[in-house]
């Protein structure tokens, strides 16, 4: 995995912290109107009604996504989150798209490719780039790019498979949906 993460820096002037400082970075009913709806995404059931919100941000966000409950998406930047087609963010999941540190802050897009998954209590930096079909193991802390296919976990996310080994002949993964539900 990539260690460096694409971020933009903005200093803090001296002797204040970049937070104290929040509003110059941006406007302030608009991180308003942002908290409101993430907040009111995270407890919406329907993923139709979410994902529409999302977009009203200025989020990109692919077909079919699904957004579990209490996922909590940057307030101050969503439009820096890119999320492809058929993705799954699970519950308790944050994407941030800032950072505010003593001497500065940074900001960077979070692109998350096409099919991936995302575990529940997940965390993800600005900056960080997932790759299609790679899989966050739940509770990770996801602080680099993660290559297309692999499986993260961890903290901070580490690859735990690379996506070409095979699995032992005699386990077979069987998944069946329950009664009815695909059909």
């Amino acid at each position: 995995m990539e260690y460096r993460r694409r971020l933009k820096r903005f200093p803090a002037p001296p002797g204040k912290n970049s937070l104290h400082l929040w509003h110059r970075a941006v406007n302030p009913a608009r991180v308003m109107i942002n908290f409101a709806v993430i907040t009111l995404c995270k407890y919406i059931p329907s993923l139709k009604v979410k994902n529409w919100l999302y977009r009203r941000l200025g989020m990109k966000v692919g077909r079919d996504v699904s957004v579990g409950l209490a996922a909590m998406m940057d307030v101050f930047f969503p439009e820096l989150i890119n999320i492809g087609d058929n993705s799954v963010i699970g519950y308790n999941a944050t994407i941030l798209c800032h950072e505010f540190l003593v001497r500065e802050y940074r900001t960077g897009e979070v692109v998350i490719g096409r099919d991936v998954m995302i575990g529940a209590n997940s965390t993800i930096l600005p900056g960080v780039s997932i790759g299609d079909g790679a899989v966050v193991g739940a509770g990770a802390l996801v602080n680099r790019d993660v290559p297309p296919g692999v499986m993260v976990a961890g903290v901070p996310a580490r690859v735990v498979d690379d996506g070409e080994t095979t699995p032992e002949p005699h386990l077979k993964k069987s998944c069946s949906s329950p009664a009815g539900l695909y059909h």
